[in-house]
C-alpha cells in the first residue's frame, strides 16, 4: 500500500492539479477560438472574398489521392486562429499590463566586486558571491536624500 499512498501524494501536489486545470481550460479555450473562427470570421471572409473552401482540391498518383486543399483549409485555420488569439488576447493583455505597471521592471543598478568580478549592488557592503567586505558607493551629489528609519 505504500505505492498507494505515493500516488496519492504525487496526485495531490500542486502543480498536477494546476496542469490539469491548465489542460481542462486549454480545452474550453480551444473550442471557444474555434467557434469563433468557423463561425463568424471564416463566414467574413467569404462574403467578401467568396467561398474559402478548398477542400475539393486534390491530385492522384498511382490510385493515391492526395488532398492539398483539406491542407490549405488548415493552414488558413490557423493562421486566422493565430491572429484571433493575437488581437483578442495578447494585445489586451500585453495593454493591460503595461497600464498596471507590470512591464519592464526597473533594473537595479550594479558594480563588479572587486575581488572575484561577479555583480553586485551599487549599495552593497559585502559581496553575496565571495563574501569580501566592499567599499559602499556614495551617491551622486544629485540623489534624492531619504530620511532615515525610526
Amino acid at each position: 500500500m505504500r505505492w498507494l499512498d505515493e500516488f496519492r501524494a504525487f496526485i495531490l501536489r500542486g502543480n498536477v492539479i494546476d496542469l490539469a486545470v491548465a489542460v481542462v481550460i486549454g480545452a474550453a479555450f480551444t473550442a471557444v477560438v474555434t467557434s469563433l473562427v468557423a463561425n463568424i470570421i471564416t463566414p467574413l471572409i467569404a462574403a467578401i472574398f467568396g467561398q474559402p473552401d478548398f477542400s475539393g482540391l486534390f491530385f492522384t498518383i498511382n490510385g493515391s489521392v492526395f488532398r492539398y486543399g483539406n491542407f490549405i483549409n488548415a493552414v488558413i485555420s490557423f493562421l486566422l486562429i493565430a491572429l484571433v488569439v493575437f488581437f483578442l488576447i495578447v494585445k489586451p493583455m500585453n495593454a493591460l499590463m503595461a497600464r498596471m505597471g507590470r512591464g519592464a521592471e526597473a533594473e537595479t543598478p550594479s558594480r563588479e566586486c572587486p575581488y572575484c568580478m561577479s555583480s553586485i549592488p551599487v549599495t552593497a557592503t559585502k559581496c553575496a558571491y565571495c563574501t569580501s567586505e566592499v567599499e559602499p558607493v556614495p551617491p551622486p551629489p544629485d540623489a534624492p536624500v531619504s530620511a532615515p528609519a525610526s
